[in-house]
């Protein structure tokens, strides 16, 4: 059995109980390394093999998961955050399928509800946004012409945008164009839950000056939308004259 774990945001304690039992369960374990906190493995029984998938290709990832599996071992394919968001293990799971392997998912914190915590943010606030936007800017992997910064800006959602922390200027220069306002709130979470944790609060023209102020250079989430300023309406789920299911509104 093949296990894809989600190893949370960074935090060792903020992996699932689930994926810290199978962790302990482990018979090997294949781990991001540029990404998840080795002290995950501190969870790990002593005869578990361990690999780093940071200097693999898929082939050797899936040569080492295939033939464990197939020997009744129970493997732990280890990744950052939750692997449904850039974990690129859904290729992972079709060549699991093609070689008769069964596996299961075991969801985790991603970095984008990591830093909303750290920030002490909420992405959806009423009157303010009621969408989430998770991206990336386009790099050695292409992203859909009609998902570019600027398409996705003209919305005025709050964003998440992942993998970019190396092009800032060009980031606000596009966010811009898209239609989000220069002095838009902004923020630049390195490492979110980690102990070396940075916050930098920033606006969308100021995000490359703010990274190379606090020497950010990767491993950073950037997020933008008006929800990391003061203004909101109150939501009606606990207003006192709103009716649910559970209570009668009163005026």
């Amino acid at each position: 059995m093949v296990y894809f774990v989600g190893a949370g945001s960074g935090a060792p304690d903020l992996i699932t109980v689930r994926g810290a039992k199978l962790i302990a369960q482990a018979d090997v374990i294949v781990y991001a390394g540029s990404l998840v906190n080795p002290a995950l493995l501190d969870g790990k029984k002593k005869t578990c093999s361990v690999f780093n998938s940071a200097e693999m290709t898929m082939e050797q990832v899936l040569h080492v998961m295939i033939p464990a599996a197939q020997d009744g071992k129970l493997v732990v394919r280890l990744h950052t955050g939750d692997p449904c968001v850039y974990g690129a293990h859904r290729e992972q799971m079709d060549a699991l399928d093609a070689a008769g392997i069964p596996y299961e998912v075991c969801p985790g914190v991603s970095s984008f509800c990591g830093a909303a915590a750290a920030l002490r943010a909420e992405y959806t606030l009423p009157g303010i946004s009621q969408t989430v936007i998770l991206t990336r800017m386009e790099g050695r992997t292409p992203v859909p012409e009609s998902e570019r910064i600027e398409a996705l800006a003209a919305h005025g959602a709050s964003m998440a945008v992942f993998l970019s922390a190396g092009k800032l200027a060009e980031l606000s220069q596009r966010l811009e164009a898209g239609g989000y306002a220069p002095d838009t709130p902004a923020a630049i979470i390195y490492k979110a839950s980690w102990p070396d944790e940075k916050i930098v609060h920033t606006t969308v023209s100021g995000l490359a000056e703010a990274a190379d102020r606090a020497q950010i250079t990767k491993t950073a989430l950037i997020v933008v939308g008006r929800f990391l300023g003061g203004g909101y309406e109150r939501s009606r789920l606990y207003d006192p004259s709103f009716t649910t299911g559970f209570r009668e509104g009163r005026a």
